[in-house]
């Protein structure tokens, strides 16, 4: 099957591609031509006219609970992607805290498996410890071979000092990172970030030095072993500001951050709606303010929607007691087009960087490639549609988002990957019958 992606512009950071108003031939899912096009190029293709629309890398992920194994009223394998795919991502990474813990080769070839004939690439994060209990590392070579491509206790920071130094140097035979979730276990007994707020709620509090012991203990183990460390969904200054000075001395670590935490502040939480709780916790604005400086100067190298599903009985509790996280995949898009892009805090070349190249990099998946006889990975992207989040008509089997209702610019349109199209809710087999 031919299609044809007209007058679109290409963005591509890394291969320093920038094209106004381009065609693009796509024929069995391989790109055929990029540029103008003859007649009998054109003859019998299917036609997407993609004016003022932008033609990116497809979109990728690296901070995802997909839930299956143990948690499929939450969400599957399939229903993930498939949330991945309306929010404009071909690839994601999933998280290991699944039940069981992604520690063993089985649970990895699992879930590829499961995703296997899917238009989004399923990468799994496995544990960096069995069990995610931080007292014995898991089999790295095993999880590598079986198609692990980072290691992490999430949900919990690795325990201890001696575990984490072991798991570096496992880790660095395979080039591998340690993704941490940052969080003093002993301090970690809040409900939201310790301030004025949880005092006038009258909610446990949860304070950001927590965040910052193991951050600065992460770095300080990385220096020591050579390790690469990433530092999942950052929030606070003093973490941003420990990243930085961290990258000046040469150090292996990078971050990614949230769109929550560059958009909410804890005010939110005084409406006790649990959709804003998470972990870590909203911030204030001052750690918003540090945060998007280090988007702006490349301390923060990505963002990630560390999509957590829920279900709805879960999260109708008291505040306290309801589980941390939101589901993201399908907003990511639209909130960092609005707080960041059409703000001018970065440009769309930015942007592209911290959704599409930097997450790859970080995990040494290969880059798609805007080439003739490449496989077509694309993520279309309508920087000015105006559009109204709905969480009744997300593609995730949860809707725990504390953004419905919310006004957004900036939306993917479409994604093409695998020789498969998604666009206008309908999935398209670019692959002749």
């Amino acid at each position: 099957m031919k299609i044809i992606l007209k007058n679109v512009d290409i963005i591509h950071p890394e291969d320093i591609v920038n094209l106004k108003g381009t065609s693009v031939l796509v024929d069995n899912g391989i790109i055929s031509k990029i540029g103008e096009l003859n007649q009998a190029e054109i003859r019998g293709a299917k036609e997407f006219d993609f004016s003022g629309k932008i033609l990116v890398p497809g979109l990728f992920d690296m901070h995802v609970h997909l839930r299956e194994p143990g948690r499929e009223d939450e969400e599957t394998v399939l229903t993930g992607c498939n949330s991945a795919a309306a929010g404009g991502f071909t690839g994601v990474a999933c998280m290991p805290n699944t039940e069981p813990d992604i520690d063993t080769a089985e649970v990895v070839k699992f879930i590829k498996e499961q995703a296997a004939n899917h238009l989004v690439d399923v990468y799994p994060v496995a544990a960096a410890s069995l069990g995610r209990k931080g007292e014995i590392i898991s089999p790295m070579a095993e999880l590598v071979e079986a198609g692990a491509v980072a290691f992490s206790d999430d949900g919990v920071a690795i325990r201890t000092s001696a575990v984490l130094r072991r798991a570096f140097e496992y880790a660095n035979m395979y080039n591998t990172p340690i993704i941490e979730h940052c969080e003093d276990e002993s301090l970690a007994d809040g409900a939201m970030n310790e301030g004025v707020n949880s005092t006038l709620l009258g909610l446990p509090a949860l304070a950001s030095v927590a965040e910052d012991i193991i951050v600065s203990r992460d770095i300080l183990m990385a220096e020591y072993t050579g390790g690469r460390i990433h530092i999942a969904h950052i929030s606070t200054k003093n973490s941003v500001n420990l990243v930085r000075d961290a990258k000046k001395k040469g150090i292996k670590v990078t971050a990614e951050v949230t769109p929550h935490h560059f958009t909410l502040t804890d005010d939110a939480v005084k409406s006790y709606d649990t959709n804003f709780k998470m972990n870590p916790p909203l911030r204030t604005q001052d750690d918003i303010i540090a945060i998007i400086k280090g988007i702006k100067d490349g301390t923060i190298d990505c963002i990630a929607s560390d999509h957590a599903p829920h279900s709805i009985e879960e999260k109708e509790t008291e505040f306290q007691f309801a589980p941390n996280g939101i589901v993201g995949l399908e907003t990511i898009v639209g909130l960092s087009s609005t707080e960041l892009l059409h703000k001018n805090k970065i440009s769309i070349e930015e942007l592209v960087n911290k959704l599409s190249i930097n997450p790859r990099r970080i995990l040494n998946i290969p880059i798609p490639k805007f080439e003739v006889g490449a496989v077509a990975n694309f993520t279309i992207i309508d920087p000015d549609l105006v559009w109204t989040v709905d969480v009744s008509k997300f593609k995730s089997k949860s809707k725990n988002s504390p953004f419905d209702k919310r006004l957004l610019t900036g939306k993917a349109i479409a994604v093409i990957n695998r020789k498969k199209m998604y666009a206008d809710n309908q999935w398209i087999d670019l692959v002749s019958a």
